[in-house]
Formats: C-alpha cells, structure tokens, sequence
C-alpha cells in the first residue's frame, strides 16, 4: 500500500506554502513573490519551477541546499504545522484498519523524506509506515519514477501493490508502472477527473472503511 500524504491523508492549510517560501530564500537569497503550481508535483519540481519564475536556474547542489532547509523549518515549526494542519476524516482509521490487516504501507509523496516523517508525526499518522520502502520527492522528479523507486525498494511485483492518492499525477504514477491505482477526492480533483485519469476505484474521502477496504481487496487478498 502506497499512500500519497498532501490532501490524501493530512492538509496543511497554507503552511507548507509558508515554510516552502522560508526554505526557498534562505538556499537562494531572495523573498519568493510566488509558488509554482504544487498539485501533484514534486518538490524537487516545484523548486526548480519556483526558482526558474524568478529568473533562478538551480542546480542539484541547490536543491540538496533547500532540502536540507526545508526539513530544519519544518522541524521549527511543528507546533504551527500542528495548529493549522489537521489530519483528514478518515485517515487514522484507514491506516489503523490496513494495519491490523497486516497490509504494509508506505508513502510515495513529491515530499522529501525527513518532511514526509515530520508531517505525519505531526498528527500521528507514522507509525504504520514502512519508510525504509516509501518513496520521496528527493527520489525523483516525477510521480511514475516515484513508484517505481517504492516498488523497487518493497520487492513487490506491480499486482501486489496498490496507490493512494488525491491528484491524476498519483494515478498516473500508479498506471504507468501497471499498479491499480485508488483515486480520494479530498483535494482539488474530482471523482469524475481521478476516474479519466485512470483510477480504477475513486471514493469521495476515506471515511468509508468498508468501501475502500472492498475497494483494493481484490489486490491485497492475492
């Protein structure tokens, strides 16, 4: 089980915006005006898109630099994450309930690792996940390479797998390595966008246990 984390399981509510801005001056050394567009993306992306609005052309060194950055203001500001981001309805339960199935899960997130870690943490939603085979926005630059790395990392065959998430960018990174893909519409996208993306199964949140349960059973009772 692959759980995307932004919109899928937690929302930030403009904080991560907020600490993505205070990263990004201090690795350039200049304010950021404006994000680029993030649904979906990488952070590795979303910098080098960010920087490149500024007239930045960044390298990997540069990126390495921000991320490093990025997890110390993250780590600074766990208490603000806490008060303006909450976990979604649903989630605990979720993975409370893959849990006890003994369905192991992990992320595959355009975050970076050590902010991937603090953000769960932050509203208790780490300690079901097998990070050691999750995938990371340090990973990869785009969604397809990010399973791609998890499925690596698992040893699990493509039809033992299954993606979580909230963007057509989760779907597709699910299809494109032949991985049944579960669509959430929690974030900006709807149901009927997940579905033309390629989501074999969508649910309008995770708050139903038994749907989404019935929804990947055919893949995780193999």
């Amino acid at each position: 089980m692959l759980w995307d984390i932004d919109h899928t399981l937690i929302a930030m509510r403009g904080i991560g915006s907020q600490l993505f801005g205070m990263a990004f001056e201090q690795t350039l050394g200049v304010p950021m005006k404006r994000q680029a567009l993030i649904d979906g993306m990488t952070d590795q992306t979303i910098f080098a898109a960010t920087a490149h609005e500024h007239g930045i052309a960044v390298s990997s060194a540069d990126f390495a630099r921000f991320a490093a950055a990025l997890a110390e203001v993250h780590l600074a500001h766990i208490p603000q994450i806490r008060e303006r981001g909450h976990a979604l309805p649903g989630a605990a339960s979720a993975i409370a309930a893959f849990a006890a199935l003994g369905i192991r899960q992990s992320v595959a997130t355009g975050n970076i690792a050590a902010t991937s870690r603090i953000k769960l943490a932050a509203f208790g939603l780490d300690t079901e996940m097998d990070w050691a085979t999750g995938a990371f926005g340090d990973d990869a630059d785009n969604r397809p390479d990010l399973v791609r790395v998890a499925r690596l990392r698992s040893g699990c065959q493509p039809s033992d797998i299954v993606v979580i998430g909230d963007t057509p960018a989760d779907i597709d990174g699910a299809t494109a390595n032949e991985i049944l893909a579960v669509g959430i519409a929690s974030g900006k996208s709807t149901e009927d966008r997940l579905r033309a993306a390629g989501a074999s199964v969508t649910l309008p949140d995770l708050t139903n246990i038994d749907l989404l349960l019935d929804a990947i059973g055919r893949r995780v009772k193999d």
